[in-house]
């Protein structure tokens, strides 16, 4: 493990908020526009977005194997690419630079100006181009309270969930960082009672409080991997939202799953925390219920205590915290999501997205999405300013934020996905 980049006494010399989500000991990696309209790889240290394309070209990476454009690229891809032994060279090596004591380039007002940007000077993009999306159902108390919701309350899981973590195939190309506006999806749904159903926009728009797992090339087509080994191939997580209309998707979830009702739009933070810099906050998975087949048992910890929550902001208002969880509640660790996915020889490629499914946890307040925390509508949602929600309406913006934090380490974060609805799209008259 890399201690000295964990070391919770480690400072720098740039000047950090107190309570920083990105503090030295995070380092994590993104994609940003610069103010010269150049795209770069980067990495953050509280308000400031460092460029390691410029640091790369002005030789502070020397003595690390790295091809002469792999920071110049408009995303993480090929840097994924290269592996652990990469990933963490190059976050012990940016660690060493910014340290309080190191005067190379504290001390060069040139190299300075070149590589260091204010966070209003950058525009966050996408962190890699994501050629697969795998969304999981991972949260034995979502599930359970989903079942209970629309079947058999004494029998709210399906025969299958605690054998296996659930997931379906989702959509890449509409997945977004966070400040991207999202239209209103539409489509067909069925009212209450009717027995034909109509066209028109949802009316169950809904967040839903994920993470997601994004991983390196990991295995050729026919080759499982194993869950005690799944870690090597997992870069980093980020915070997800992944939208739901309910209403469209309960209408054409039957017999083949999520459509329409899910693939319109996902947010994601723009930062990817690596599992080194989240190293001091492992903890221990859920005990299973049932006894697991062999290829989905593991050893050690593997999951890690992250602070959830959701805010609801609707326009021109306070914003309303609506929801608190954490990641750790996963009934299905990440490990054990991997070793499934490929246990029939699906191969896995650097850039691809495992989103978390919805993590509620063991309380109301703790619930993930609208769908529970309104209980289906039945128990609205009281905001600060006076209304309430039962699902989230246009001109709302949802807020998803997390973070580490615990006695002896540096709390690590993962910044904010910031998300506005917006009405149904309507075509501009020509």
């Amino acid at each position: 493990m890399p201690s000295k980049t964990n070391d919770p006494k480690r400072k720098t010399w740039l000047e950090t908020p107190a309570q920083t989500d990105f503090p030295i000991q995070n380092i994590p990696f993104g994609v940003f526009l610069t103010r010269d309209d150049i795209i770069t790889i980067g990495t953050r240290i509280g308000d400031f977005a460092i460029d390691l394309g410029a640091l790369h070209q002005l030789g502070y990476f020397e003595g690390i194997p790295l091809t002469d454009d792999i920071f110049l690229q408009d995303t993480l891809n090929d840097f994924i690419a290269d592996g652990r032994k990469t990933w963490r060279a190059v976050r012990n090596r940016i660690s060493e630079i910014f340290e309080e004591s190191n005067p190379d380039l504290r001390d060069n007002p040139d190299h300075r100006d070149t590589v260091i940007f204010a966070l209003d000077e950058v525009e966050m993009q996408l962190p890699v181009q994501i050629g697969d999306y795998t969304d999981f159902y991972s949260s034995k108390e979502h599930a359970t309270n989903v079942g209970a919701m629309f079947r058999d309350p004494e029998n709210a899981l399906m025969p299958n969930w605690l054998h296996m973590p659930v997931a379906y195939h989702g959509r890449s190309s509409s997945i977004i960082p966070s400040g991207i506006p999202v239209h209103r999806p539409q489509g067909q749904k069925l009212p209450n009672g009717a027995s034909q159903p109509i066209f028109g926009p949802s009316r169950q728009l809904d967040f839903e409080l994920e993470m997601a797992f994004i991983t390196t090339d990991a295995n050729e087509l026919g080759q499982p991997i194993p869950a005690d080994q799944a870690e090597e191939y997992i870069f980093g997580l980020v915070l997800f939202n992944d939208w739901s209309a309910r209403d469209i998707q309960r209408w054409e979830y039957a017999p083949l799953g999520p459509f329409l009702g899910k693939n319109f739009a996902s947010s994601v933070s723009p930062w990817i925390v690596t599992l080194d810099a989240l190293e001091p906050f492992r903890t221990a998975s859920p005990k299973p219920e049932k006894e697991v087949l062999p290829y989905l048992e593991f050893t050690g910890k593997k999951t890690f205590d992250i602070n959830l929550e959701v805010s609801i902001k609707p326009e021109n208002k306070e914003e309303t915290v609506v929801s608190k969880s954490n990641f750790k509640h996963l009934y299905w660790n990440m490990s054990q999501q991997l070793a499934h996915h490929t246990i029939n020889g699906c191969p896995v490629n650097s850039g691809d997205m495992m989103g978390s499914g919805t993590i509620s946890g063991p309380t109301p307040k703790s619930y993930g999405s609208m769908l529970e925390l309104s209980w289906k509508g039945s128990k609205p949602v009281k905001l600060k300013e006076g209304g309430d929600r039962k699902f989230i309406e246009d001109k709302d913006t949802v807020i998803v934020r997390g973070h580490c934090e615990k006695t002896g380490a540096a709390r690590i974060g993962f910044g904010e996905i910031s998300t506005k609805i917006l009405p149904v799209f309507k075509p501009k008259k020509k």
